[in-house]
């Protein structure tokens, strides 16, 4: 097992060590400096073809300045986690990147089964989480999400022997509103998010986790009184009773990009009568922001689908350049697998973020 986490010392000697970069292309989030570019792996055949081509992506993507990893159990049935975990084992052995230099987040929360093993979906799930007691009749809900503390337990245990680490940076609950809503009522779900905010309270004091947070697809985007709608400030309360005042609850994931600007755009996040967007409250509430979907899984490469702005000819490089310029997020989670798709992504960083003003001004010549 690979010890150790991502720490103030260790994301700064990694960017200082990656001098080819703009010299903003690292922001410093609860005294870590990362990447405004991150690489996501989501898609991909759960098969050992795309392993191969994960880990070169992670490790070509490091090498070209990029600190911050993402991932899931449930992506590629487990083997999303596994390619990770050998893409830093093989950037440790290569002296390309230490522990303390990559902040790696992972997610809980859907059922999965195992790539890795040959059987059918439903029997992977009773040999390996029915049979032994980790779930029972009724904890698992239509939307195929779990959120009882012995199954994340269980799921948090996978997570680190697929990646091979002590220690996860990042653990997110992920998709739990949209995962549970349909089925329990809003005050249930908040009693269930409580005792998971409780749970990885312990694991951060055992040393599992370093932070906890959630990742989403709706609940952060959709108006005020949606069946889906969470507040971020409600969930910052539960955090601070589960926790105090120094509580592990510090990052969301949610989809953003230039159509889906909700994030910019609804005021959606109501407290004490004012309303607020959710970058805004998370601001406020001190807590970071990653976002998924920043190509659309490709949609917005297509011609004439992103206008153009900054000189840059290359859709691909205005879709990531909008969203780590927008104030508020940390970094937008890139999926890719090919070295030319890395190579392409990647030259962004070279670019500087766009200061605050210079966004404003863009947002407005695209209002016209």
């Amino acid at each position: 097992m690979i010890s150790g986490y991502a720490t103030p010392e260790g994301t700064a000697g990694f960017a200082k060590a990656h001098a080819g970069v703009a010299p903003n292309h690292f922001k410093i989030f609860e005294g870590l400096t990362l990447s405004s570019i991150g690489i996501g792996t989501y898609l991909g055949n759960a098969d050992d073809a795309t392993d191969i081509q994960v880990k070169e992506a992670i490790v070509k993507s490091v090498s070209l300045g990029t600190n911050v990893i993402d991932t899931a159990i449930n992506y590629r049935a487990q083997k999303a986690e596994r390619a990770v975990g050998r893409s830093v084992a093989h950037l440790i052995e290569k002296g390309k990147a230490r522990r303390d230099q990559l902040f790696i987040s992972t997610k809980n929360g859907y059922i999965t089964n195992d790539g890795d093993v040959k059987e059918d979906f439903w029997q992977s799930i009773q040999n390996d989480l029915v049979k032994p007691g980790i779930i029972k009749s009724g904890d698992i809900s239509s939307g195929y999400h779990c959120m009882t503390i012995p199954f994340l337990q269980d799921q948090l245990d996978r997570s680190l022997r697929n990646m091979g680490l002590e220690t996860v940076d990042l653990m997110y609950i992920h998709n739990s509103a949209e995962g549970q809503l349909q089925d329990i009522t809003r005050d249930e779900f908040m009693e269930r998010l409580e005792r998971v905010f409780e749970f990885y309270e312990d694991r951060r004091k055992s040393g599992k986790l370093r932070y906890y947070g959630m990742a989403t697809w709706d609940c952060f985007r959709v108006p005020e009184g949606h069946q889906m709608h969470l507040s971020l400030f409600d969930i910052s309360r539960l955090a601070l009773r589960a926790g105090g005042p120094h509580n592990g609850f510090k990052f969301i994931q949610l989809p953003y990009n230039m159509y889906y600007d909700q994030a910019l755009k609804l005021k959606n996040q109501v407290e004490d009568g004012r309303p607020w967007t959710i970058l805004e409250a998370a601001k406020n509430l001190g807590i970071g922001v990653f976002s998924s979907v920043p190509l659309m899984q490709a949609r917005l490469l297509a011609p004439n689908v992103i206008p153009s702005f900054g000189n840059m000819s290359k859709a691909s490089h205005r879709a990531i350049q909008f969203v780590r310029s927008t104030p508020g997020i940390i970094a937008p989670l890139v999926g890719q697998k090919s070295a030319s798709h890395v190579d392409e992504n990647l030259e962004v960083a070279r670019t500087p973020v766009m200061g605050e003003d210079e966004f404003s001004s863009l947002i407005s010549s695209l209002s016209k």
